[in-house]
């Protein structure tokens, strides 16, 4: 058996797959609560009623614990680019500057800064303002994803850009920012956030209900999710099932793997299931429950396109780039498709269950839901993770589609022992963190929201 890492381009993966993973477990969780509690802050301004003050200041406070471990693990990716992958920051450093700088200095700046407003401006602005710096926080949080995806898409799909001198240098900011295989990842994204909020917060809600505290109030917070979930899990279906053509047209071995397609087809069948199949010594599964013409359909748009095999795609590869392995893991890229869209149904099957027991006004009183509500917690982590597995992986042996190589672009004076013991260190500042936040946000989503207080309904400032 061969060890998880043999060599340094090995362990600089598994720290950054680490760290990557870990920081993306709250992304999408800002991204969708943040203009959830904006919705319940307006509901509140509008209203005058004090109920959706106190849930704005409940969930606000588990939005600012996962904003605060978010920011100090997403930093850690910045420092290594320079520091393990100097090759490939080279490389790119020309091309990833613009998106990288707004993203910066202006996004995370923008939300940082009207966050900071938002937490100390309660009773010092006046309602309206204090309203306008939480949809700026929302808005700056979402503007913080498409920079980041604009650079992560460029190297699933580059655009706009020629090479001088062993370098990618950016010949076009408008077709860097319209990147078609972007914008799909970022609507992908943005769809996921708000899924993260609204089945995050129907959990929370439902394990109010099991404990019958405050059942009123959480009703209005379980209702909002469901408004927001039932329609947001059923898009994201229909746009992961699309976003299939904009990877099949730049990453057709991404395509190939995530199906083990051993040899091209037309029609070809999607398998919900198989047991064997994923090495191209044993090319045929042993048992496989295939859906016809389903994946001809994800990967083309039509029931009866051709999908490239992995082995044509293998010699397309070795006769453009030279001989190598251009194969991704075939059984993680196979699982992990599978294991994200299937929690992706499980989501959706979950929100349209409360929906119609909110209808038939059954929510709060059915406790076998209010167990499945909290297990379903975890559902979009675990999509998430596993889309993030797909989207990394199945790129490889490429950490730059077709243009630069992953074993070729990390830092060539940085040794093994140094990238173990950071690593050992990064593992276990994250198991912390990981505690610390799991801790705090259970903490302070059990209890029951305190009464808003008189000063914080009255602001001391009135435009």
């Amino acid at each position: 058996m061969s060890p998880l890492a043999s060599t340094t381009v090995d362990l600089a993966r598994i720290q950054f797959a680490t760290t990557t993973l870990y920081h993306f477990l709250f992304v999408p969780l800002t991204l969708g609560l943040a203009p959830l509690v904006a919705v319940m802050q307006t509901l509140w301004y509008r209203s005058g009623d004090e109920a959706w003050l106190r849930l704005t200041r409940f969930f606000g406070t588990l939005l600012l614990i996962n904003f605060a471990i978010g920011v100090a693990t997403g930093l850690v990716q910045e420092f290594e680019f320079g520091m393990n992958w100097s090759v490939y920051s080279k490389f790119v450093g020309n091309v990833f500057g613009a998106p990288l700088a707004i993203e910066g200095l202006a996004a995370f700046f923008l939300e940082a800064t009207f966050l900071g407003l938002w937490i100390f401006g309660w009773n010092r602005l006046s309602k309206r303002i204090h309203l306008a710096t939480i949809w700026i926080v929302a808005a700056g949080t979402w503007m913080s994803a498409y920079f980041i995806l604009v650079a992560n898409s460029w190297m699933q799909h580059p655009v706009g850009y020629k090479i001088v001198d062993g370098e990618a240098q950016l010949t076009s900011v408008w077709k860097l920012l319209s990147n078609e295989f972007a914008l799909r990842a970022y609507l992908h994204t943005i769809l996921a956030g708000l899924i993260f909020g609204s089945i995050v917060m129907l959990g929370v809600a439902c394990w109010h209900f099991l404990r019958g505290h405050d059942v009123e109030l959480f009703r209005r917070a379980a209702k909002l999710a469901l408004i927001v979930a039932v329609p947001v899990t059923l898009l994201q279906l229909v746009v992961g099932n699309r976003f299939g053509e904009a990877v099949t047209s730049a990453q057709s071995m991404k395509i190939a793997a995530s199906e083990a397609q051993w040899n091209t087809c037309q029609p070809c069948g999607f398998s919900a299931f198989q047991i064997g199949g994923f090495t191209k010594d044993d090319p045929t599964p042993s048992f496989s429950i295939t859906i016809p013409r389903l994946l001809s359909y994800m990967a083309t748009g039509s029931f009866n396109g051709e999908v490239q095999g992995l082995n044509q795609l293998q010699a397309q590869e070795e006769s453009q780039h030279g001989p190598g392995n251009y194969m991704p893991n075939v059984r993680v890229i196979y699982w992990s498709m599978r294991i994200m869209a299937y929690m992706g149904v499980l989501m959706f099957m979950v929100a349209a269950l409360g929906a119609w027991l909110y209808w038939k006004k059954k929510l709060e009183t059915a406790r076998w839901f209010h167990r499945i509500a909290l297990v379903a917690i975890a559902f979009p982590y675990i999509a998430a993770s596993a889309g993030w597995v797909l989207t990394e992986m199945g790129r490889q042996p490429w950490i730059v589609q077709g243009l630069l190589k992953t074993s070729e672009a990390n830092s060539p004076s940085v040794g093994t022992a140094w990238i173990a013991v950071s690593l050992a260190v990064f593992v276990t500042l994250y198991l912390v963190l990981g505690i610390v936040d799991f801790v705090l946000m259970r903490r302070y989503s059990r209890p029951e929201p305190p009464p808003a207080r008189e000063e914080v309904t009255r602001p001391a400032v009135q435009f």
